[in-house]
């Protein structure tokens, strides 16, 4: 087999559609992609997808989990309207400033439909309401179809998504729906890709993990039931864009940010941070002093606890249709993550229980 063109595999992910709870296409995707490298695969009860590559030596070997959540955020359709209107509610963090106008797909009961979301032209609203987004529930979307058709082909709870092609940009970027967080599904190849020249004793599960927007459900039963050594979220962070507050935004192409806090292994972070120097890699602190929002709060609290970190890839435009992302940092991510995971041995790990004065 051929090695896997990693780069166009991100372009390929972010046609498809996943929302959260509903991620069956992307993990068909994914697990093709993961297959490169393994063929231990499975799917669990939930939907979680779990690759696992072993490591070198004998048994039991140190196991490493990187979790990056598989699902985006997207629309569920709650009422057909007269004309064949469609009114929709959120799944996950959608901000409802940012559908206005949209193209978007309704993946209806027998197949796709693309329509646009419409809402009240400025000449026909009240000046208090002018200049104001429009909350969702004042929106709709039109498929330019007669409602009797729309009803045969659209039912309540069917799913929408925003139709967008990933357009690659100068300077390494890359731009489209759901890099939140399709970009660090890629880095867990990319590592795997690293991996392949590198040795480690330490046995490797990638998971990607369902409904992390939903509450970061899939973390947790993945978590459970594998029950790593260590576990390692990858997910993505707030890159720098006029207005966006220094503390808590990062520049693109300016390397993986290592979290650093209270809620995760400060050895962990240590050991990316140690392993980044030796790289010459470039890569940035982001600080957290409560719950980052990712899979990572789940993990570090499932059954007595586990050591974790969390290492993020910076994305402007978050949860919007037009994330853009700089490809080198999904690399070194990946590289970052292989080559700390080729220095977890089992003296690693017992350090892992022992105190750390920083």
């Amino acid at each position: 087999m051929s090695d896997l063109n990693i780069r166009e595999t991100l372009l390929e992910l972010l046609t498809d559609w996943g929302v959260s709870g509903y991620e069956g296409n992307i993990t068909a995707r994914f697990r093709k992609a993961l297959s490169y490298f393994t063929d231990d695969i499975r799917v669990d009860k939930l939907g979680n997808l779990i690759a696992t590559v072993k490591g070198e030596g004998p048994e039991p070997r140190p196991k490493v989990m990187l979790a990056a959540h598989m699902d985006e955020i997207g629309l569920m359709v709650t009422k057909i309207e007269a004309q064949g209107f469609l009114r929709v509610t959120a799944v996950g963090g959608v901000d409802p400033r940012t559908q206005m106008a949209q193209e978007v797909v309704v993946h209806g009961r027998d197949g796709d439909y693309v329509g646009i979301f419409g809402s009240m032209p400025p000449h026909l609203t009240s000046p208090s309401e002018r200049g104001k987004s429009a909350p969702l529930e004042d929106m709709f979307i039109d498929l330019a179809m007669p409602e009797e058709r729309v009803r045969e082909k659209v039912r309540v709870g069917d799913l929408v998504t925003i139709r967008r092609t990933p357009l690659e940009l100068p300077f390494d970027r890359i731009s489209g729906k759901s890099l939140d967080n399709r970009a660090s599904m890629t880095a867990t190849l990319e590592c795997l890709q690293e991996l392949k020249r590198l040795h480690h004793q330490a046995d490797v599960i990638v998971v990607g993990t369902v409904q992390e927007e939903r509450g970061r459900l899939g973390a947790w039963t993945s978590m459970f039931g594998i029950e790593p050594d260590i576990g390692i979220a990858i997910d993505v962070t707030f890159g720098d864009m006029p207005g966006a507050p220094d503390d808590a935004s990062f520049p693109l192409d300016g390397g993986p940010c290592i979290f650093w806090g209270p809620n995760i292994s400060l050895k962990v972070a240590r050991s990316m941070f140690d392993v980044a120097k030796r790289l010459n890699m470039p890569v940035q602190k982001e600080l957290g002093q409560r719950e980052s929002g990712t899979d990572v709060d789940s993990m570090q609290l499932t059954g007595a606890g586990y050591p974790t970190g969390l290492v993020s890839i910076p994305v402007r435009y978050m949860h919007t249709s037009v994330e853009t992302v700089c490809y080198r940092d999904i690399e070194r991510t990946g590289q970052l993550l292989a080559h700390t995971i080729a220095g977890v041995d089992r003296a690693y790990v017992e350090g892992l229980t022992c105190f750390l004065k920083d």
